[in-house]
């Protein structure tokens, strides 16, 4: 009896090894797959960027690094106080802000446009798309000069660059997604009795909408670059314009002011997008 015990016990032991075992793996699977709370995250980041900043300055002051070049976040605030003050700032950010606005919606909207005109007419799609790439695999900066003598150093050379660097990806992402339309589903309707019209408002938009939805974060830097671009070459008036002049004369803390404005300007436009998007993409899942 006692052999048989003892037997029960030595086999009790092992089998609740691998159950320790399992259960160990099971934390740290969940450890991993855990989210992060929100608010630790807003922590972590602002440390990083206290910590950055602190670095920088300490740096600069102790001339580890050169603070002619890189200047320091003491100075640039400084710097930043005083354009804000005079308001000079904030009218260049809402100048850069406006042109590339203007030429993200017109870029946008035109190139799904051309895009979707593309399901009208097979050889009309196939002799366009091979001009359409080599335009955008050129380096729209080699244009921009002869956007600038076209239209001047006004607001609209601007716009144009920004509709110049969206309209032509915004043109391949809708065409792309228009060929994965269901070709069953189309010739179904048709054999319904619908009309052309009727096929491409009812199947050929809706389907393709995702796509071009897809492309807007990515339209509204491009807008960004290319309205900055514009406004290097020549300009009287925003960030462009403001970090060019203050290169040219040295003014390196006015350099670093202007690329922390055109920072919170690059936030604000993702922010907007972002709600864009979200709001499209529900009236798409809706309907």
């Amino acid at each position: 009896m006692a052999e048989h015990i003892k037997t029960v016990d030595t086999v009790a032991v092992p089998s609740n090894k691998p159950s320790k075992a399992k259960s160990k793996k099971r934390r740290a699977w969940a450890s991993i797959e855990k989210e992060p709370k929100e608010w630790t995250l807003q922590v972590g980041r602002l440390g990083v960027f206290a910590l950055f900043i602190t670095l920088w300055e300490l740096l600069a002051r102790f001339e580890i690094i050169n603070s002619f070049f890189w200047s320091m976040p003491s100075e640039i605030l400084q710097t930043w106080l005083i354009i804000a003050a005079d308001g000079s700032v904030w009218y260049d950010t809402f100048y850069t802000f406006q042109s590339t606005i203007y030429g993200f919606l017109i870029g946008t909207v035109g190139g799904a446009a051309i895009g979707l005109s593309f399901w009208w007419s097979k050889y009309y799609a196939k002799v366009t798309e091979p001009f359409l790439i080599i335009f955008e695999a050129m380096p729209k900066l080699a244009l921009a000069p002869i956007v600038v003598l076209i239209f001047g150093i006004g607001l609209s050379s601007k716009v144009a660059m920004a509709i110049a660097i969206t309209i032509i990806i915004t043109t391949l992402t809708t065409y792309n997604g228009m060929k994965q339309v269901d070709r069953d589903l189309v010739r179904m309707i048709f054999a319904l009795g619908a009309s052309r019209w009727q096929v491409f408002t009812k199947v050929v938009v809706p389907w393709t909408m995702p796509a071009i939805i897809s492309a807007l974060r990515i339209n509204i830097g491009l807008a960004l670059t290319g309205a900055i671009v514009g406004e290097y070459i020549g300009s009287s008036n925003g960030l462009g314009r403001m970090i060019f002049y203050a290169g040219q004369t040295y003014e390196i803390s006015l350099i670093w002011a202007g690329i922390f404005n055109l920072s919170l300007l690059s936030v604000l436009l993702y922010l907007i997008i972002s709600w864009l998007e979200k709001r499209l993409l529900q009236g798409v899942l809706h309907k």
